[in-house]
């Protein structure tokens, strides 16, 4: 370790402490997350909690990051001050910063850079407790190697200040723009649901009018998005949850999004994120509404099995799905949203007037990966919470949970009892012929 490096602040609370166990903890969050693209994004928004809470999502955003391993070499990390006040930008006093898996130096060309701006100044009281930067570090090593550091604390600033000093440092495909930045705070999960859309809805149209009340880091977002006009980069929403989805009840949570910024044409060859508004006008021409059809794109075509899932006000309103591909990502998604909207069992077929208020969120499966328990307990040591969907069959009876269950039941105990009900067994039942297989998905959900 340098004598000038800034040594971690909160590993071993909102991450672990011991460097094996911290990569293995990384290095399983990003092979749980969505498969990226082959281009990276330019830039990134990522939630800044302790990693049981934000790490999927965070995560979600580092693995499109991971592609462009060896390229990019420079990270400029902007997130807002929690502990210490400060005037503008500032920069730390050291040499490099310091995690549980090794130093990252501090890019010095880019500090001349903007050193003699006059929003920017040095202040390591406000860098040696602040978490934002801190919890970055560990993704960004698992998923890039080797890089250099431009690591600044946004305090009371303006977005035009910001802007500049992002202006400043933009460079190539070489550096990586990363803002670090959970949503709202400590509202009830329906209320917090609805307020961090509405943040997001302004984030994908540009406005850099974030409060803090939306966003803690709102003003590292709105430079971002300032420095953003015209550079042509188009946003991707990647994941937004809260505490209440992952590790955290539900009466007061915490928001979290990951948002990459990328070249429209590496957007286009991806058709993901054309899946929710490929369901919405399936429903629509099958409730005889004008159905608004996204673009072709070749990638539809290809095999694919997708869930689509209906939510009304926050709760499940229909889900239907296919296991296996055996027909084309374009027509499984059709059909299957249809089904979900008219032909689930559990629920009166959608109305006109649903289908107004009703989200849509596409689940992309994986090929299941066929797995042998001769107990439940070894089922339940075979799975990842959070992360693996899980069928189960039995002479006749079958059935399945998508990860994001896990959010429901999230112990293998639950999960299990559940997934058991589901498919007509008592849920203490278990025989050594059980058939299970388990997958992972890549969800796209509805701005």
């Amino acid at each position: 370790m340098t004598s000038s490096a800034r040594a971690p602040a909160v590993a071993g609370s909102f991450y672990p402490r011991d460097p094996d166990c911290l990569a293995d903890t990384v290095d399983a969050l990003l092979s749980a997350a969505a498969q990226a693209g082959p281009t990276a994004p330019k830039a990134i928004i990522v939630p800044h909690a302790g990693y049981v809470y934000s790490g999927p999502i965070a995560a979600s955003a580092y693995a499109a990051v991971a592609v462009a391993r060896g390229l990019i070499r420079r990270v400029v990390l902007l997130g807002p001050a929690h502990r210490v006040a400060v005037r503008g930008l500032a920069l730390p006093d050291t040499d490099a910063f310091s995690t549980p898996l090794g130093e990252i130096p501090i890019d010095q060309a880019l500090v001349a850079k903007i050193r003699s701006l006059p929003q920017i100044c040095v202040d390591a009281r406000c860098h040696a407790p602040e978490h934002s930067l801190e919890v970055q570090l560990p993704f960004l090593q698992r998923a890039l190697g080797e890089f250099s550091l431009l690591p600044l604390v946004v305090g009371d600033a303006t977005p035009a200040e910001v802007a500049d000093v992002l202006r400043a440092v933009w460079g190539g495909p070489e550096t990586l723009i990363v803002i670090s930045s959970d949503l709202s705070h400590y509202l009830p999960y329906p209320e917090a649901r609805r307020s961090d859309r509405a943040t997001v809805d302004h984030i994908l149209h540009g406005e850099s009018t974030l409060m803090p009340d939306q966003a803690c880091g709102a003003t590292p977002v709105n430079g971002l998005l300032e420095a953003l006009r015209g550079s042509g980069l188009v946003p991707s929403v990647i994941d937004l949850r809260n505490s209440g989805d992952t590790g955290g009840d539900r009466d007061r949570v915490v928001g979290y999004v990951a948002i990459t910024f990328s070249a429209a044409a590496a957007v286009a060859a991806d058709p993901g994120p054309q899946l929710p508004a490929l369901a919405r006008a399936a429903i629509a021409a099958s409730l005889g509404l004008d159905a608004h059809w996204p673009a072709a794109h070749a990638g539809l075509e290809a095999p694919g099995a997708v869930f689509v899932t209906l939510t009304l006000d926050g709760e499940l309103r229909g889900c239907i799905g296919s296991l296996e591909a055996y027909r084309s990502l374009r027509e499984d998604t059709c059909a299957n949203a249809v089904a979900a909207a008219q032909r689930d069992p559990r629920f009166a077929p959608l109305s006109v007037a649903g289908f107004a208020h009703v989200r849509i969120e596409v689940s992309c499966l994986s090929a299941p990966e066929s797995f042998a328990a001769r107990t439940e307990g070894q089922a339940w040591a075979a799975v990842r919470p959070g992360i693996d969907g899980v069928t189960l069959q039995w002479h006749g009876h079958r059935a399945t949970f998508l990860p994001q269950v896990w959010a429901q039941l999230p112990t293998p105990r639950e999960f299990f009892a559940h997934l058991k009900r589901k498919a007509g067994l008592d849920e203490l039942f278990w025989a050594d012929d059980v058939a299970l297989a388990r997958y992972t998905v890549q969800k796209w959900e509805e701005s």
